[in-house]
């Protein structure tokens, strides 16, 4: 029952990061949808990890080169989705306002990617391997 609880706060709390998102695209002062483009991020970002897992074989290992190097990867497409939004703000293709909008909604979303590996991370009886 705790990971029925734990999918629905993800799912109320990614629900929440996209609301920002749209708030900063869709309000009637900032009326530009460029910064849609950080949902690419959102796909991307979970990929090397999900690729990484599948192929490492020992879970105990202190390090192993296949997962650092994803997370290396990770880093680098969640720091490109904080970066979309300053660069197109920087050149006026949007507003200041709907760059804090977009980057509210980042944290929120990228936090709830974090929390999703967090809960289903681990090898228990409820893990995202069942869905």
């Amino acid at each position: 029952m705790a990971g029925i609880k734990a999918l629905v706060g993800l799912s109320f709390s990614g629900a929440i990061g996209l609301t920002f998102l749209l708030l900063g695209c869709a309000l009637e002062q900032y009326e530009a949808y460029w910064p849609l483009f950080v949902l690419i991020f959102y796909i991307l970002s979970p990929i090397p990890t999900f690729i990484s897992r599948r192929l490492s074989d020992d879970a105990d290992a202190s390090s192993n080169a296949c997962r650092e190097l994803a997370y290396f990867i990770t880093t680098g497409i969640v720091v490109s989705s904080f970066g979309l939004p300053i660069v197109l703000a920087r050149k006026s293709i949007i507003q200041w306002g709907a760059c804090g909008l977009v980057m509210t909604g980042n944290a929120v979303i990228f936090l709830t990617i974090f929390g999703f590996f967090v809960v289903f991370g681990g090898g228990d009886d409820f893990s995202w391997e069942q869905w």
